[in-house]
């Protein structure tokens, strides 16, 4: 069974999440968005108390926002991080897309994944499969994270509640994104509940029937 715990991290109030099975204690996290001490404080401090394993660090894409955090909590817990390959030219200009947002970030905070997910692929939480979806649009390389047993779907910024991610920021493209979500996503059960990259959660349902980006 899978365990998930939310947190609201920096200035772009980014979701990540701590995903566990709850049989082996072996957890992943996801967009790890910490970008202060206390962010990291706050993390480590549940990881501790649930008595979590880390094995993996696991991005939905590689905007600045889903990654302050990636290179701190992969030495944390020595551990790798897993990401599309179509979004590795991000990861290595997360300095530049700072700046762009008024935000110093050293050239040395270059995240870069040593594990490559491709759309099939899965990421194992203890006895737990998350299926790899490929999504591109709002980045090149953006995926999702859906878990049939547990009908749940992490969606980075590909989708939201009545709403889908930009496409002004570089890699990003409207129509692949509205083919993605529509093909890719919308296909997948009604009760599938939705936990994106910003935002409240919702379902594929509530977004098949009401999303005014998808009518």
């Amino acid at each position: 069974m899978l365990n998930i715990k939310q947190f609201v991290f920096n200035l772009f109030e980014e979701n990540t999440y701590v995903v566990s099975d709850s049989a082996t204690s072996d957890a992943i996290i996801i967009d790890p968005g910490m970008s202060r001490a206390e962010e990291h404080e706050r993390l480590d401090a549940y990881v501790a108390e649930a008595g979590l394993k880390i094995k993996c660090i696991v991005l939905t894409h590689m905007h600045l926002d889903h990654c302050f955090g990636a290179n701190g909590a992969s030495k944390r817990y020595g551990t790798p991080i897993a990401a599309s390959a179509g979004d590795a030219i991000l990861g290595v200009s997360i300095a530049g897309q700072a700046a762009r947002f008024g935000i110093y970030m050293p050239e040395s905070e270059a995240v870069r994944a040593s594990v490559e997910l491709s759309d099939g692929d899965t990421v194992d939480v203890g006895g737990e499969k998350l299926l790899v979806i490929g999504v591109p649009g709002h980045s090149r390389g953006g995926i999702a994270l859906y878990s049939a047993d547990g009908r749940v779907v992490f969606t980075g910024d590909s989708l939201f509640r009545r709403s889908i991610g930009r496409t002004d920021l570089p890699g990003g493209n409207h129509e692949a994104l509205v083919e993605s979500v529509t093909t890719r996503l919308l296909s997948l059960p009604d009760d599938t509940l939705v936990l994106p990259g910003h935002g409240p959660s919702t379902t594929i349902g509530e977004e098949r029937l009401g999303n005014p980006f998808l009518v």
